[in-house]
Protein backbone atom coordinates (compact mmCIF):
# COMPACT_ATOMS: atom_id res chain seq x y z
CA UNK A 1 0.00 0.00 0.00
CA UNK A 2 1.74 3.44 -1.03
CA UNK A 3 1.86 5.91 1.95
CA UNK A 4 0.44 9.38 1.11
CA UNK A 5 2.87 11.77 2.67
CA UNK A 6 4.97 14.28 1.83
CA UNK A 7 7.28 13.91 4.64
CA UNK A 8 8.29 11.03 7.55
CA UNK A 9 8.03 12.82 10.27
CA UNK A 10 3.71 13.28 9.17
CA UNK A 11 3.40 9.28 8.81
CA UNK A 12 0.64 7.43 11.17
CA UNK A 13 1.68 4.54 13.30
CA UNK A 14 1.52 1.90 10.37
CA UNK A 15 2.89 4.31 7.73
CA UNK A 16 5.92 4.52 10.30
CA UNK A 17 5.94 0.64 10.64
CA UNK A 18 6.24 0.52 6.54
CA UNK A 19 8.89 2.85 6.38
CA UNK A 20 11.25 1.31 9.09
CA UNK A 21 10.97 -2.35 7.00
CA UNK A 22 11.71 0.14 3.97
CA UNK A 23 14.86 1.24 5.67
CA UNK A 24 16.18 -2.16 6.98
CA UNK A 25 15.74 -3.61 3.39
CA UNK A 26 17.49 -0.58 2.01
CA UNK A 27 20.40 -1.06 4.34
CA UNK A 28 20.72 -4.72 3.15
CA UNK A 29 20.49 -3.75 -0.20
CA UNK A 30 23.71 -1.11 0.20
CA UNK A 31 25.41 -3.49 1.91
CA UNK A 32 25.12 -5.93 -0.98
CA UNK A 33 25.80 -3.16 -2.95
CA UNK A 34 29.11 -2.19 -1.56
CA UNK A 35 30.31 -5.69 -1.36
CA UNK A 36 29.37 -5.68 -5.52
CA UNK A 37 31.30 -2.43 -6.56
CA UNK A 38 34.21 -3.35 -3.75
CA UNK A 39 34.54 -7.13 -5.83
CA UNK A 40 34.55 -5.09 -9.07
CA UNK A 41 37.21 -2.53 -8.07
CA UNK A 42 39.03 -4.98 -6.49
CA UNK A 43 38.68 -8.30 -6.76
CA UNK A 44 36.57 -10.75 -5.28
CA UNK A 45 39.31 -12.55 -2.81
CA UNK A 46 39.87 -9.04 -1.13
CA UNK A 47 36.33 -8.41 -1.14
CA UNK A 48 35.88 -10.91 0.57
CA UNK A 49 38.27 -10.10 2.99
CA UNK A 50 37.00 -6.35 3.27
CA UNK A 51 33.29 -7.39 3.69
CA UNK A 52 33.95 -9.35 6.41
CA UNK A 53 36.05 -6.72 8.56
CA UNK A 54 32.60 -4.03 7.75
CA UNK A 55 30.51 -6.57 8.71
CA UNK A 56 31.44 -7.20 11.75
CA UNK A 57 31.85 -3.23 12.56
CA UNK A 58 28.65 -2.53 10.93
CA UNK A 59 26.81 -5.22 12.94
CA UNK A 60 28.26 -4.52 16.16
CA UNK A 61 27.10 -0.68 15.82
CA UNK A 62 23.51 -1.61 14.33
CA UNK A 63 23.06 -4.05 17.02
CA UNK A 64 23.95 -1.68 20.06
CA UNK A 65 21.68 1.16 18.87
CA UNK A 66 18.61 -1.93 18.55
CA UNK A 67 18.98 -3.08 22.12
CA UNK A 68 18.91 0.69 23.08
CA UNK A 69 15.80 1.59 20.85
CA UNK A 70 13.92 -2.02 21.60
CA UNK A 71 14.97 -2.91 25.41
CA UNK A 72 17.61 -6.07 24.88
CA UNK A 73 20.42 -6.81 25.76
CA UNK A 74 23.04 -8.13 24.00
CA UNK A 75 25.43 -11.20 25.53
CA UNK A 76 28.57 -12.05 23.48
CA UNK A 77 27.46 -10.30 20.45
CA UNK A 78 24.12 -12.17 20.29
CA UNK A 79 20.74 -10.43 20.95
CA UNK A 80 19.47 -11.61 24.22
CA UNK A 81 16.04 -12.78 22.89
CA UNK A 82 17.58 -15.24 21.02
CA UNK A 83 19.38 -17.12 23.63
CA UNK A 84 16.06 -17.15 25.59
CA UNK A 85 14.38 -19.23 23.44
CA UNK A 86 13.93 -22.54 24.05
CA UNK A 87 15.98 -25.50 21.87
CA UNK A 88 12.84 -26.32 19.90
CA UNK A 89 11.86 -22.67 19.21
CA UNK A 90 15.84 -21.51 18.17
CA UNK A 91 15.49 -24.92 15.56
CA UNK A 92 12.59 -23.99 14.26
CA UNK A 93 13.75 -20.12 13.76
CA UNK A 94 16.82 -21.82 12.25
CA UNK A 95 15.13 -23.98 9.54
CA UNK A 96 12.66 -21.13 9.14
CA UNK A 97 15.83 -18.46 8.31
CA UNK A 98 16.87 -21.41 5.53
CA UNK A 99 13.63 -22.01 4.18
CA UNK A 100 13.42 -18.13 3.81
CA UNK A 101 16.61 -18.18 2.11
CA UNK A 102 15.50 -20.79 -0.62
CA UNK A 103 12.30 -18.86 -0.86
CA UNK A 104 13.72 -15.90 -1.88
CA UNK A 105 16.22 -17.71 -4.17
CA UNK A 106 12.99 -18.82 -5.92
CA UNK A 107 11.41 -15.81 -5.98
CA UNK A 108 14.32 -14.00 -7.71
CA UNK A 109 14.35 -16.84 -10.07
CA UNK A 110 10.74 -16.39 -11.26
CA UNK A 111 11.06 -12.99 -11.63
CA UNK A 112 13.37 -12.95 -14.00
CA UNK A 113 11.93 -15.64 -15.51
CA UNK A 114 8.47 -14.13 -15.95
CA UNK A 115 9.86 -10.95 -17.21
CA UNK A 116 12.65 -12.16 -19.14
CA UNK A 117 12.39 -15.63 -20.18
CA UNK A 118 14.12 -18.75 -19.13
CA UNK A 119 17.35 -18.54 -20.90
CA UNK A 120 17.80 -14.99 -19.10
CA UNK A 121 16.98 -16.45 -15.23
CA UNK A 122 19.44 -19.37 -15.47
CA UNK A 123 22.35 -16.86 -16.77
CA UNK A 124 21.51 -14.87 -14.39
CA UNK A 125 21.03 -17.68 -11.63
CA UNK A 126 24.45 -19.32 -12.53
CA UNK A 127 26.15 -15.61 -11.95
CA UNK A 128 24.83 -14.98 -8.82
CA UNK A 129 26.39 -18.63 -7.83
CA UNK A 130 29.41 -17.13 -9.01
CA UNK A 131 29.69 -14.70 -6.25
CA UNK A 132 27.31 -16.26 -3.33
CA UNK A 133 29.28 -19.55 -3.36
CA UNK A 134 32.47 -18.21 -2.79
CA UNK A 135 30.97 -15.71 -0.17
CA UNK A 136 28.74 -18.35 1.63
CA UNK A 137 32.13 -20.47 1.71
CA UNK A 138 33.95 -17.85 3.23
CA UNK A 139 30.95 -17.08 5.81
CA UNK A 140 31.49 -20.10 6.85
CA UNK A 141 34.86 -20.28 7.34
CA UNK A 142 35.39 -17.30 9.84
CA UNK A 143 32.08 -18.99 11.37
CA UNK A 144 34.21 -22.21 12.15
CA UNK A 145 37.44 -20.73 12.26
CA UNK A 146 38.96 -23.00 9.49
CA UNK A 147 42.08 -21.78 7.90
CA UNK A 148 43.13 -21.00 4.58
CA UNK A 149 44.50 -24.68 3.36
CA UNK A 150 41.59 -26.16 5.11
CA UNK A 151 41.23 -29.80 3.25
CA UNK A 152 38.82 -32.10 2.60
CA UNK A 153 38.19 -32.20 6.35
CA UNK A 154 37.38 -28.33 6.27
CA UNK A 155 35.12 -28.90 3.30
CA UNK A 156 33.53 -31.52 4.61
CA UNK A 157 32.32 -29.24 7.41
CA UNK A 158 31.84 -26.67 5.69
CA UNK A 159 29.01 -28.34 3.67
CA UNK A 160 27.32 -29.32 6.70
CA UNK A 161 27.20 -25.49 7.41
CA UNK A 162 25.71 -23.90 4.02
CA UNK A 163 22.19 -23.33 3.65
CA UNK A 164 21.15 -26.38 2.01
CA UNK A 165 22.49 -28.67 4.88
CA UNK A 166 18.93 -27.50 6.22
CA UNK A 167 16.65 -27.84 3.91
CA UNK A 168 17.91 -30.73 1.52
CA UNK A 169 19.28 -33.93 2.69
CA UNK A 170 22.86 -34.97 1.83
CA UNK A 171 25.49 -37.16 2.42
CA UNK A 172 29.31 -38.08 2.33
CA UNK A 173 30.07 -41.25 1.11
CA UNK A 174 33.27 -43.29 -0.78
CA UNK A 175 35.84 -41.82 1.10
CA UNK A 176 39.36 -42.09 0.27
CA UNK A 177 42.84 -40.15 2.20
CA UNK A 178 42.47 -38.18 -1.55
CA UNK A 179 38.50 -37.81 -2.37
CA UNK A 180 35.28 -38.15 -0.93
CA UNK A 181 32.07 -38.11 -3.08
CA UNK A 182 29.09 -35.48 -1.87
CA UNK A 183 25.22 -36.10 -2.80
CA UNK A 184 22.18 -34.59 -2.79
CA UNK A 185 19.78 -37.47 -1.58
CA UNK A 186 16.68 -34.89 -1.50
CA UNK A 187 16.45 -31.72 -2.91
CA UNK A 188 13.61 -29.57 -1.74
CA UNK A 189 13.46 -27.58 -5.83
CA UNK A 190 13.80 -31.17 -7.59
CA UNK A 191 11.49 -33.72 -5.06
CA UNK A 192 8.46 -30.30 -5.45
CA UNK A 193 8.76 -30.75 -9.00
CA UNK A 194 8.67 -34.43 -9.06
CA UNK A 195 5.46 -34.46 -7.00
CA UNK A 196 4.19 -32.39 -9.96
CA UNK A 197 4.88 -35.12 -12.59
CA UNK A 198 7.26 -32.66 -13.60
CA UNK A 199 11.00 -33.46 -15.00
CA UNK A 200 14.21 -32.18 -13.10
CA UNK A 201 15.20 -28.70 -13.44
CA UNK A 202 18.56 -29.17 -15.12
CA UNK A 203 20.87 -27.65 -12.39
CA UNK A 204 23.64 -28.95 -13.70
CA UNK A 205 25.18 -25.09 -14.98
CA UNK A 206 24.68 -23.64 -12.09
CA UNK A 207 26.24 -26.67 -10.33
CA UNK A 208 29.28 -26.56 -11.71
CA UNK A 209 29.54 -23.51 -10.58
CA UNK A 210 28.20 -23.51 -7.21
CA UNK A 211 30.16 -26.34 -6.49
CA UNK A 212 33.66 -25.80 -7.43
CA UNK A 213 33.58 -22.06 -6.38
CA UNK A 214 32.83 -23.56 -2.85
CA UNK A 215 35.61 -26.13 -2.85
CA UNK A 216 38.02 -23.78 -4.23
CA UNK A 217 37.49 -21.23 -1.40
CA UNK A 218 37.91 -23.47 0.88
CA UNK A 219 40.69 -24.85 -0.27
CA UNK A 220 42.49 -23.55 -3.49
CA UNK A 221 43.83 -26.75 -4.51
CA UNK A 222 40.79 -28.82 -4.34
CA UNK A 223 39.06 -30.18 -7.83
CA UNK A 224 35.52 -30.90 -8.18
CA UNK A 225 33.96 -33.21 -10.49
CA UNK A 226 30.57 -33.77 -11.57
CA UNK A 227 29.45 -37.57 -10.79
CA UNK A 228 26.09 -36.49 -12.42
CA UNK A 229 23.79 -33.44 -12.05
CA UNK A 230 20.39 -33.52 -13.73
CA UNK A 231 20.16 -33.03 -17.05
CA UNK A 232 21.99 -35.86 -16.09
CA UNK A 233 20.25 -39.36 -15.64
CA UNK A 234 20.59 -40.23 -12.00
CA UNK A 235 18.95 -43.04 -9.00
CA UNK A 236 16.69 -42.79 -6.95
CA UNK A 237 19.01 -42.28 -4.02
CA UNK A 238 20.35 -38.84 -4.79
CA UNK A 239 19.79 -35.84 -7.31
CA UNK A 240 23.17 -34.77 -8.13
CA UNK A 241 26.61 -35.93 -6.68
CA UNK A 242 30.23 -34.17 -6.69
CA UNK A 243 33.66 -35.47 -6.02
CA UNK A 244 36.22 -33.71 -4.44
CA UNK A 245 39.53 -34.31 -4.75
CA UNK A 246 42.93 -33.51 -3.24
CA UNK A 247 45.91 -35.39 -4.17
CA UNK A 248 48.69 -35.95 -1.85
CA UNK A 249 51.41 -33.84 -2.23
CA UNK A 250 49.73 -30.98 -3.70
Amino acid sequence: MPIDATHHSELDREGTARFILDLFHRTMIHHALWFNEVSHQIGLEKAMEILHTATKRSYDIQMQHLAKTLGFEMKDGIPSPLLDMDDQALNDLKDRAAKNWLANDGVWFQAVEFSQGMNDAKRCNDSCWARFSPFEASSIKQLLGLPDMAGLDGLKRALGFRVYAGINTQSIVEETPESFVFQMNNCRVQAARKRKNLADYPCKSGGLVEYSYFARTIDKRIITECVGCPPDPHPETWYCAWKFSLPQGS
